[in-house]
């Protein structure tokens, strides 16, 4: 068993594509194995820059993605993309395949793109893509770019995996900057103007700009605008991503970051170990299922439910 994760990883030190796709999927389906290659490839991780695009959908996100792809690739840079979609009520997989996207990286192994449910969870950001990202770090992709559902909680949760994070505002779709909400604003290192050839761009353009002003950071974000079916501003969106990274690197905010990520990581990852043991100490779903009954037929308060669940959960640790 050893033996073949360390050989499993060292393919994907390698670029192995096959062992990378094999490692997202094992993941995303909550594999045993999953957990020791990642222990394994932790340590050559760190060195990726990943690139949150999220905003509303609508809003041109994949063609952009698609674009900013085909950018790096002409400065001989490696990519991997990952494309969290809606999830599939039949299947519980990505509704949008890999090969319904971005069909002109097809051919080049220097990109990697990868569609990946959402699984229901709150937000739409899988719970999988932060470690999918790990594994992409660890194949020595340079640049991860990491497009979202863009809905709900999703737009903060990118935010907060990505080392910068694109808000795309397009005019003539009803949500103007004053309606926008104020995570998202918050959210935004570069605001980005897609479909700027349509009536009313500047208009959004100009609100994005005073909002950028309200910045309270030492960064203000940068406001660009493209129109990506042209590819016209691609180039400009990543000199200003490359202006925010050495921002990042000057201020000594990319460690800030970095420490506020893991730390958000770290809690994220016990509540998650916690939750699985609590609920195997209980009965396994069953036993869920069955709590969860005597809860809604008001034999039980959901206090004293949460307090089972935690007897449980330290009982089977304590035994």
């Amino acid at each position: 068993m050893a033996d073949a994760l360390h050989n499993w990883a060292a393919r994907i030190h390698a670029g192995d594509t096959r062992a990378v796709s094999r490692a997202i999927s094992a993941i995303e389906n909550g594999d045993g194995r999953a957990e020791g290659l990642l222990a394994l490839l932790f340590p050559s991780t760190g060195r990726a820059f990943l690139i949150g695009v999220t905003g509303a959908a609508g809003t041109g996100k994949s063609t952009l993605v698609d674009r900013l792809a085909a950018h790096y690739r002409s400065k001989d840079q490696t990519v991997g993309i990952l494309a969290v979609d809606p999830t599939s009520p039949f299947t519980g997989g990505a509704i949008l395949g890999d090969r319904i996207r971005m069909q002109g990286h097809a051919a080049d192994a220097g990109v990697f793109i990868r569609s990946m449910a959402t699984r229901g969870l709150m937000g739409g950001l899988a719970q999988a893509t932060a470690d999918a990202a790990l594994v992409l770090d660890a194949a020595g992709r340079q640049i991860v770019l990491i497009e979202t559902v863009g809905v709900g909680q999703d737009e903060i949760d990118i935010a907060r995996l990505a080392d910068c994070t694109l808000v795309l505002v397009v005019p003539g779709l009803g949500d103007d900057v004053q309606n926008m909400k104020a995570g998202l604003l918050e959210a935004a290192d570069i605001f980005v103007v897609n479909k700027g050839d349509r009536e009313g761009a500047d208009q959004v353009e100009l609100q994005l700009q005073e909002t950028a002003h309200l910045s309270a950071g030492t960064w203000q974000p940068a406001v660009v605008r493209t129109t990506a079916t042209t590819g016209e501003g691609i180039a400009a969106l990543a000199g200003a991503i490359e202006k925010f990274r050495a921002h990042l690197q000057s201020s000594g905010e990319q460690r800030e970051r970095i420490l506020a990520q893991w730390k958000r990581r770290l809690l994220s990852l016990l509540e998650q170990k916690l939750l699985q043991r609590a609920v195997e100490e209980t009965g396994g779903e069953r036993g869920l299922e069955l709590l969860a009954r005597e809860v809604a037929d008001r034999k039980k308060n959901p206090y004293e439910a949460v307090r089972q669940l935690l007897s449980a959960e330290r009982a089977g640790r304590e035994g």
